[in-house]
């Protein structure tokens, strides 16, 4: 323990019970800092600050500088967060636990002890990302869909069993249990957490913190928890006990006042700060709300608007905590000495009580009247382009004929009445059995139709169910009709943490969905519909409260308990439908609850992507088009023939809250969050291999030992110029990580198609990219290989290409038109005559989740520099952590505005050992027919300890180097 500045204090932690803290009032009675002035997530911070100050990795000029933040001009200086957990999902857990992995076994070839590789604070990995939508529309959708994931998981189950063996801090919550978020803000997440220091009588108490691997880690600041997304790459630094360093940011204060009118839902809500901060320009600094409107709102509204936090850019979207987090606590299930120590805590540290206007100091003050706030959707491929409800009509018809340049799709002169007759027929599953997977796409069977008719037949008594399966299929699936054109919603789906964890509007999906059904309303057989919660406690309140049965009506069966549809796990469409779209070229629009709608996420052929309430998602499935103004047109008719509208089935808030208060109980949350592998037979039943380090299988195409740390030495490497290098890619604006990280489906044309064929692998067997992270060989393979990323070198094109210039180390050309070849091919070339490459981009690169394989990728192809008009806050971290060196334009230059096409050689000069954060350094432009252009770029390595990390080769050698010399 480290006391400082003398600051330790006891304090009545409840129940008679006696507690030590590390005591801001007592900071500020010294004269360090209007502490109680501070806005209460830098207090959060700084008290980690404090209780870490070891005079080492946290010295006392970081405390003293934090607690004289200042409000209008923050120090530029770095902020040496020590934070108490780790939170991770499966898509970035398992490359995480492989590098660790990998990790150990370079300690063990250096003759060390591979244990030192341990994580130092606790651990948490919840498996919700590898569920994908195949089955839905029936009552078995659940089971089918969780049998499906654990047949294509094994191998990465087996290898997660034998991290939760090897690591002492490593808990892992298995599949089927929730998502991450929402299984951190209902029982992770305990508000205050405590220790036994050998010096103390008592425990010493402090802040829940944390960083988790997915950028959506910001719902928990809804709790009062400071936490934010990082890439793995910085968790795994956290993991091994170095804090998490950020430059001292601004805060912006957004003080609201009013109420929700009568109709608006909490996701109106976060679309509008959405676009309220995105155009504030927040991105890298912390947002804080305050006052009578945010003390209104309830801890599921607050997470709603937390959760999306990356989505407006800024690092955390962040609640005081006040009665109703206390209220909260009580109600998911906690125990009451967790809850008192949770309030006395607080109320000790001068913390406890929404803020009020004028009573903190932050850098920018933003008002927000929550009366103002109107029904709206997101879209088509962005989460802060917010459209007032009765306007998306005339919004998509106006982006149909927009130019494809200027964000439109390019569609001259259409009549959006005319419709594509689709049959949505096929052959029977043989003997009565459930077909495969891949064996619907090849006979065209949509496994929701499927399901549906296995279901009717099973709960009829039958002496030959096989048979009669066979005979009523085609019937089945010649009923099986469907009229689709531009703006046909074709997927829509009630998925992801940003809402399913929210009973006000679940509950508002249920309601509307039974009064659709009692007027006889149904759902286009179409639309690929799916129900998708964060928790199983979900579930519970749905049937408990009736609701369940209405949505299942309409087709939102349960699909799983996982991020599905918002992730791009949204499933394969039907056969004919997906040949209709590439036969009319159709813009088709997906509606969904989730946060994320960027180009090719949801679904690689769906074009229009619209966020949206649950209760909406249910409305535009009903609806079954976007192009429509559901304030006065008719969703459909009803059973007789009457016209239905939107009003007509939207639920009170009176009714929502009168359901509510008989579905919610303590009870609940505990038996649902204890036991977890004895509620998951599946997972009992995947074999894991045994032993401090991981015996790597050469067979094995999911887990590959990484090269991070072939031919490890203890001696960094130099910094040095970037000379002779050629452009890999050249981007606009919004390259968000979807583009740059592989994800979804893997093509059987693209280069990690083929090298799986190479390996014996059919493409039925391909599994997704993200269920390959673990394998290097794979992902390298598909970075930049998004079939909707434009790399401006190959005008007209989509997808991974690029143009191969010759290495210019060796004479190369420095101009001509070069020869077109996929971005990794070319980079295989490039990497033969050891020619460098850098990645141009505009503004925003990097925006989306924070995921690591962005910049592994990027690394491993062999990119030394990316330079771009402005980054996102995670990956510009990212790059720097992986060696790659992040560099920004002069404001107004670009790539465009230089007229670069990438024939060009690049050299990037004023590079050396001696940089220091934020430096310029000079990119060095030859052309053929040209003189030398010379351009100045800011160094984008923005805090000395990033300085460190790049002369390393990125943290992880950094960390391992630290740990060896110990």
């Amino acid at each position: 323990m480290h006391d400082e500045f003398k600051t330790l204090r006891k304090f009545d932690a409840g129940r008679g019970r006696e507690g030590f803290l590390y005591s801001l009032p007592a900071l500020e009675e010294q004269g360090i800092g209007k502490i109680s002035r501070l806005p209460v997530s830098i207090r959060i911070v700084l008290e980690s600050v404090l209780r870490n100050c070891d005079g080492k990795k946290v010295r006392r000029k970081d405390v003293e500088a934090l607690a004289n933040w200042n409000a209008k001009s923050p120090a530029n200086a770095e902020i040496p967060f020590v934070v108490a957990r780790i939170v991770l999902q499966d898509f970035t857990g398992v490359p995480l636990v492989v590098d660790l992995a990998a990790m150990r076994s370079a300690v063990q070839r250096l003759g060390s002890d591979p244990k030192i590789i341990e994580p130092l604070v606790p651990v948490d990995l919840v498996v919700d990302h590898s569920v994908q939508v195949d089955f839905f529309g029936s009552a078995r959708a659940l089971e089918l869909n969780l049998d499906m994931e654990f047949r294509r998981n094994r191998e990465r189950y087996q290898f997660l069993k034998w991290g939760q063996q090897a690591f002492k801090t490593f808990q892992l919550i298995p599949p089927g249990i929730g998502i991450v978020h929402q299984v951190n803000l209902e029982y992770l997440a305990k508000g205050v957490l405590s220790s036994q220091p050998s010096t103390l009588n008592s425990q010493l108490f402090f802040p829940d913190t944390l960083v988790g691997t997915d950028s959506h880690t910001t719902m928990i600041n809804g709790l009062g928890v400071v936490g934010w997304g990082v890439g793995g790459i910085e968790a795994e630094a956290g993991m091994l006990g170095q804090p998490v360093y950020f430059l001292t940011p601004e805060v912006v204060g957004v003080h609201m006042s009013g109420q929700l009118r009568e109709g608006v839902t909490a996701t109106d809500l976060v679309l509008h700060i959405t676009q309220l901060l995105r155009a504030q320009k927040v991105v890298g600094k912390f947002v804080e709300f305050c006052g009578e409107g945010a003390a209104s709102l309830p801890v599921p509204d607050r997470a709603t608007i937390g959760n999306m936090s990356p989505e407006y850019g800024a690092t955390m979207g962040y609640f005081p905590i006040d009665q109703e987090s206390v209220d909260y606590l009580k109600a998911t299930g906690r125990s009451e000495e967790q809850c008192l120590a949770f309030e006395n805590y607080f109320r000790a540290q001068k913390m406890f009580g929404m803020p009020m206007r004028g009573e903190i100091d932050y850098s920018i003050e933003l008002n927000l009247d929550l009366a103002e706030v109107q029904p709206s959707v997101a879209g088509p491929k962005r989460p802060q382009d917010r459209i007032n409800l009765p306007d998306l009509e005339k919004k998509f018809r106006e982006l149909l004929e927009k130019p494809v340049r200027d964000g439109g799709y390019g569609k001259q002169g259409i009549d959006l009445r005319q419709k594509h007759l689709v049959e949505l027929n096929g052959s029977a599953p043989r003997n009565g059995e459930m077909a495969s997977s891949d064996e619907k796409e090849d006979q065209g069977i949509n496994p929701g139709d499927e399901l549906n008719k296995i279901e009717m037949v099973a709960n009829r008594p039958t002496p030959d169910p096989g048979k009669e399966i066979e005979a009523e299929s085609n019937e089945v699936f010649m009923r099986g009709r469907a009229h689709i054109g531009h703006g046909s919603v074709l997927i829509a789906a009630i998925t992801s943490c940003t809402n399913t964890s929210n009973p006000s509007v679940m509950i508002a999906a249920g309601l509307l969905a039974k009064k659709a059904v009692e007027r006889g309303l149904h759902v286009d057989p179409s639309v690929k519909t799916s129900l998708a919660p964060g928790s199983r406690v979900v579930s519970d309140y749905l049937q408990k409260t009736g609701l369940q049965k209405y949505l299942d009506e309409l087709g939102f069966n349960l699909v799983g308990y996982g991020c599905t549809t918002c992730i791009g796990n949204s499933g394969p469409l039907h056969p004919n439908i997906e040949k209709a779209i590439h036969k009319y070229d159709l813009v088709a629009a997906s509606v969904l609850s989730g946060n994320r709608n960027f180009e090719a996420r949801v679904h690689q052929h769906i074009k229009a992507n619209f966020l949206m309430s649950p209760p909406l998602v249910v409305a535009f499935a009903l609806a079954g088009r976007v192009h429509i103004d559901l304030s006065r047109d008719p969703l459909g008719r009803d059973k007789d023939g009457k016209k239905t509208f939107l009003r007509d089935l939207w639920p009170t808030l009176s009714e929502i809250r009168h359901t509510m208060q008989s579905a919610l109980a303590p009870e609940t949350f505990r038996k649902f969050y204890r036991d977890f592998a004895d509620q998951n037979p599946k997972w009992n039943e995947i074999p894991a291999s045994t032993g401090d380090v991981y015996q790597w299988d050469e067979k094995s195409d999911y887990i590959h030992e990484p090269p991070f740390f072939q031919n490890f030495s203890m001696k960094p490497g130099h910094i040095e110029e970037i000379r002779g290098a050629r452009a890999l890619g050249i981007f606009g604006d919004s390259i968000t990580t979807d583009h740059i990280s592989p994800a979804g489906a893997i093509k059987e044309t693209s280069p990690a198609g083929k090298y799986l064929m190479s390996r014996g692998i059919q493409p039925r067997d391909f599994n997704s990219y993200g269920s390959r992270r673990g394998n290097d060989l794979v992902m390298t393979r598909g970075t930049f290989a998004n079939v909707r990323i434009k790399n401006l070198m190959v005008p007209g094109t989509e997808g991974g290409v690029t143009k191969y210039f010759g290495p210019s180390r060796t004479g190369g050309s420095k101009n001509g038109d070069g020869e077109q070849m996929s971005i990794f091919d070319a980079a295989m070339k490039y990497a033969e005559a050891n020619t460098p490459l850098v990645i141009l981009a505009g503004h925003e690169y990097g925006s989306g989740s924070s995921r690591d394989w962005a910049a592994k990728g990027t690394r491993l192809l062999g990119v030394k520099a990316v330079v771009a008009a402005s980054f996102e806050r995670i990956h510009r971290s990212n790059l720097v952590g992986m060696g790659v060196l992040p560099l920004q334009f002069p404001e107004g230059t670009t790539a465009q505005s230089l007229r670069l096409g990438g024939s060009e050689i690049f050299s990037i000069t004023g590079l050396s050992g001696a940089i220091k954060p934020g430096e310029t350094a000079t990119l060095e432009i030859e052309a053929k027919g040209q003189s030398k252009r010379s351009v100045p770029l800011k160094l984008r390595i923005d805090t000395p300890i990033e300085i460190d990390y790049y002369r390393h080769g990125g943290i992880l050698p950094f960390v391992l180097r630290q740990l060896l010399s110990k």
